[in-house]
């Protein structure tokens, strides 16, 4: 293996297998560190040794990550016949994961970020914060409307919505193209409102979503802007932007919406991935017995 051998690669995910630019650089700075460990080696017993390594060092998460970057790395190698066996047809890498569940925000509290945006945006001084409280209103209504990903809403093309139709085209991981319906009337209004507001940039850039500078909004503009109304909402917790897919996802279970079509709306290529949220319906399910059960108002007094 040598370092051209990992260039080629990363060009061959990019042009030929169409991956989104942030795979493309976690693939490069996991390539990079084994490279470095291993003195540009493929071989079984180095790669042995830097997994366990990565088992020191990283949370599960990220070791499957780079365990999955190699192993993709190995069968380009391989397949390229730059190298003559698989070193993965012998090497044991799976592990058992702790179960993580997803963070959510309850909906009474998703109410109250919602309702201090649109009041931010009745009490706005000016045309400007006028304007760009609209922007907010449309990106808060949008990710709870669909359960996209940041990166998605962030990357959305105006060709690829279509609000009189109620619907939006998303490409999410691996170029996968999913389409979601908006139904509600509120969050139909908010993306006409902000679309007429921001007609003229959204024509010149070509993106849904833009920036004071005319630019495509960036994922970590968004994340700022939604602590900032968790805020002023006071909600003290950490809230990210995902969170709000995740209560996409675990709200619709819910209410019995069946996890195929969650699934589908998520765009996960695997039920698997999208069983997590049955273990959060779970959690909350103990959580209403334990409140509501009419057993708790039955005493016994012997």
């Amino acid at each position: 293996m040598e370092t051209r051998h990992i260039t080629q690669f990363i060009a061959h995910c990019k042009y030929q297998k169409g991956l989104n630019n942030k795979t493309i650089k976690a693939y490069s700075i996991d390539l990079r560190q084994y490279s470095t460990f291993s003195n540009d080696k493929i071989e079984k017993e180095v790669l042995i040794n830097f997994i366990e390594h990565l088992h020191k060092s990283y949370k599960p998460k990220t070791i499957k990550r780079k365990i999955a970057t190699l192993k993709a790395f190995a069968n380009y190698l391989y397949f390229e016949e730059i190298i003559e066996h698989n070193p993965f047809s012998k090497i044991k890498t799976t592990f058992k994961q702790p179960l993580i569940l997803p963070k959510t925000i309850p909906l009474n509290d998703i109410n109250k970020i919602l309702k201090c945006v649109y009041a931010q945006f009745s009490h706005a001084a000016s045309k400007y914060q006028r304007k760009t409280t609209m922007r907010d209103i449309a990106i808060l209504e949008l990710l709870f409307a669909t359960g996209a990903r940041v990166s998605e809403v962030c990357s959305l093309k105006a060709e690829c919505i279509s609000i009189n139709d109620g619907y939006i085209k998303i490409y999410g991981k691996g170029s996968r193209e999913r389409v979601i319906q908006i139904e509600n009337k509120d969050v139909i209004k908010a993306l006409l409102d902000y679309e007429k507001a921001f007609f003229n940039s959204i024509a010149s850039t070509g993106y849904f979503f833009i920036n004071k500078l005319n630019n495509k909004i960036s994922e970590q503009s968004v994340r700022f802007m939604v602590k900032k109304y968790a805020k002023m909402a006071n909600y003290n917790k950490n809230v990210t932007p995902h969170m709000f897919r995740h209560s996409f996802a675990t709200l619709l279970l819910e209410e019995d919406v069946d996890i195929r079509y969650i699934q589908k709306l998520l765009g996960h290529s695997s039920i698997t991935t999208t069983q997590i949220y049955t273990h959060v319906s779970t959690a909350k399910q103990k959580e209403i017995l334990a409140a509501k059960h009419p057993r708790n108002k039955i005493m016994i007094d012997c």
